[in-house]
């Protein structure tokens, strides 16, 4: 006698097995690109390349040793996009594929969330990007006022709740 397992939903009742993409062709036209899921191949392919990236990244050999070649690249965008690469390839500019290319690894990789964020901002959610941060100290007098605000002196050397030393009293 076997008993329904309700612990587990359907995983596709929360996943989304595509990406849709909205982006302005070379031509002016605006078109919505839809990303399929990867094999699972290729999304451990992708993995493994991200993570070797986020690696050298890390250890800061990344600005001295390349991780992919040129057409090592393009065949990571070809594995993140799928059959959308072909007609992304042909009506995109450079820096509209490239930024849709890692959109959809990021949401291969990291998850939707992610992506989002990389869509909005062209970075990973860690701090905003060079606009938003000029939008943001031109904006509010608040972050104004944050700026003056001096910065508690030094305390290089002690610690906190540490006993007081007592004065050496002079010998007489």
């Amino acid at each position: 006698m076997s008993e329904k397992n309700t612990d587990f939903e359907a995983l596709d009742d929360f996943l989304e097995p595509y990406l849709e993409l909205p982006a302005r062709g070379k031509d002016g036209k605006l078109r919505t690109y839809r990303i399929e899921d990867p094999s699972a191949e290729d999304g451990l392919k992708i993995e493994r390349i991200t993570t070797l990236a986020a690696r050298l990244a890390s250890g800061g050999k990344a600005g001295d040793t390349t991780v992919l070649d040129d057409e090592e690249e393009l065949n990571l965008y070809r594995m993140c996009l799928g059959g959308s690469y072909e007609p992304m390839m042909r009506e995109l500019g450079w820096e509209m594929f490239k930024h849709c290319s890692l959109v959809a690894m990021y949401w291969i990789t990291v998850g939707k969330e992610a992506a989002v964020e990389y869509w909005k901002t062209g970075s990973q959610g860690k701090a905003p990007n060079r606009a938003d941060r000029r939008r943001a100290s031109r904006g509010s007098s608040a972050s104004a006022a944050a700026n003056t605000t001096r910065s508690p002196a030094s305390t290089s050397g002690t610690k906190a709740g540490s006993k007081r030393r007592k004065k050496a009293r002079p010998r007489t």
